[in-house]
């Protein structure tokens, strides 16, 4: 489906530049109006893609586990994941530059595929978002009380992580064009802070040659070393999503067609970059390699911060790592709240009629935003329960995420198989076909490593707990389609990627 060059109402003239009158008329096309306000620039719409992604709270927060488990060169998943998830993003940059919708996956899956087949991938994406929401957020309450020099109790945990949740709602209630604000000062404390951080230590604080790079150290033991890389390769596995982000707030961006494929790219190429220039820093900074991989040194990233910049500057970094987390966490607010809303404005869920509601004042859809607040604030809350469970709750986040990415990279394979021409700004031509089929085989490797089960000495549902929780998930959304098959109703267009015979 091409865009459409007709104009807009005679009322819309006057509030519309250039670009607004296209974008109204492909939308109207598409089968909607839309209520956002196209305030999010180019560049904002990059900078939320990459403050989902973050690449410091994701390095930070793995780079103990991938560097103990697959020594130095767990570096090189940075490259082999980025490329992977290079291929997924050209296939999301060709289906939303035809359809340029709020909510991404699920109304990309809808197009391509069908009411029933959108509504389970909305489901499973929507449940990871909200989950990965309460994980950031939660994992930022110990680098809180790190800063504050607080002991990092689980109820100090709890208040501070429901604390950045509660700021990061503020900020996505005050509206787009602060939301875009907001995203690219976190993605220039991020970036700088990455950029600062990294050359320090590789100009001042250099233990190491890149020779090193190649060097396991002995990790993984007596065995095959490729399944300790396969499991320390979860750092590169965990840090590159996000730039979805950039195509779930479509009807905010001018022009989205042609803009928001770009933004995606960019946020694989320089996120990618900045987290491997982080991971790269950091692995040449450790002293002692051989002590963390014997579990002697559990935390080299404070080790090695502490040691370079001393206890003054360790609180400046601290403080760009809590922008990052608190970016981060925003971010994923607001796409897991166009995808909400998404669902409403089409009738999909139980309370759509609320989920659809739109604040004339703000611009931002206010009960989808509650939402994406308090599901991530009850299981932040459940910890104080469990940490157990909140750890097992939380370990769907990442599967589940790339298994809503892979439904969409499916729908896209099958609908292309099926006479699917994508007929937007951005199209990959005759390497559609290719780059589809092998961003499927990328994702699915990816999921059965993230499942495979590694701790054979916990119990079975332990080990198998990031397979048996997506089950779990994907089996209470069959449920509920089931029993209340609200999305059989659905009025809004659904499958017309493919050509009608």
């Amino acid at each position: 489906m091409t865009t459409s060059k007709s104009g807009t109402a005679p009322e819309d003239e006057g509030y519309y530049g250039f670009h607004d009158q296209d974008d109204a008329a492909h939308l109207h096309a598409l089968g909607y109006k839309s209520e956002f306000k196209r305030e999010m620039s180019p560049w904002a719409n990059f900078s939320l893609g990459f403050t989902y992604l973050s690449p410091v709270v994701g390095i930070y927060t793995l780079f103990a586990f991938a560097l103990a488990t697959g020594g130095p060169p767990m570096i090189w998943s940075l490259v082999i994941v980025g490329i992977g998830q290079l291929l997924v993003a050209l296939i999301f940059s060709e289906v939303v530059a035809q359809f340029p919708v709020a909510g991404g996956v699920y109304p990309w899956a809808r197009r391509l595929w069908g009411r029933r087949y959108a509504w389970m991938t909305g489901w499973v994406y929507l449940v990871a978002i909200l989950v990965t929401i309460a994980s950031v957020s939660y994992g930022s309450g110990p680098f809180i009380a790190a800063t504050f020099g607080i002991d990092s109790t689980v109820n100090n945990t709890i208040a501070f992580a429901l604390a950045l949740l509660a700021l990061a709602t503020v900020i996505n209630f005050m509206g787009t064009k602060v939301l875009a604000k907001a995203a690219i000062i976190g993605f220039t404390a991020e970036i700088i802070g990455a950029l600062v951080v990294g050359i320090w230590l590789l100009v001042a604080h250099r233990e190491h040659n890149l020779g090193v790079l190649f060097d396991s150290f002995g990790a993984g033991g007596d065995g095959s070393y490729m399944w300790a890389f396969a499991a320390a390769a979860l750092i590169g596995v965990y840090q590159y999503y996000g730039f979805e982000a950039c195509g779930d707030v479509a009807e905010e961006v001018q022009d989205p067609g042609r803009l928001i494929p770009k933004a995606m790219r960019r946020t694989i190429y320089i996120g990618g970059a900045a987290a491997t220039f982080v991971c790269l820093a950091l692995v040449l900074a450790v002293a002692d390699i051989p002590a963390v991989i014997a579990g002697e040194d559990t935390d080299p990233v404070s080790t090695v911060l502490t040691e370079a910049f001393g206890p003054i500057g360790s609180k400046v970094i601290l403080v760009i790592v809590l922008i990052s987390f608190l970016s981060c966490a925003m971010s994923l607010q607001a796409a897991a709240s166009r995808l909400a809303y998404s669902y409403g404005r089409d009738g999909m869920i139980m309370g759509s009629s609320l989920l659809k509601k739109f604040s004339a004042t703000r611009h931002v859809p206010p009960y989808a935003l509650v939402v994406a607040a308090i599901v991530p604030a009850l299981i932040i809350i459940g910890s104080k329960i469990s940490t157990d469970a909140i750890t097992k709750i939380i370990s769907f986040a990442a599967f589940g995420i790339y298994l809503g990415f892979q439904m969409v990279v499916l729908a896209a394979l099958r609908a292309r198989l099926k006479g699917w021409v994508p007929s937007g700004k951005y199209s990959l031509g005759r390497w559609g076909l290719p780059v589809n089929i092998a961003a499927l085989i990328y994702g699915i490797i990816a999921m059965i490593n993230m499942a495979w089960p590694r701790t054979p000495d916990a119990p079975w549902f332990d080990n198998w707990i990031v397979a048996l929780s997506a089950a779990v998930v994907v089996g209470i959304g069959l449920i509920y389609m089931t029993v209340h098959p609200l999305h059989d109703s659905s009025s809004g267009p659904y499958a017309d990627a493919i050509p009608q015979k």
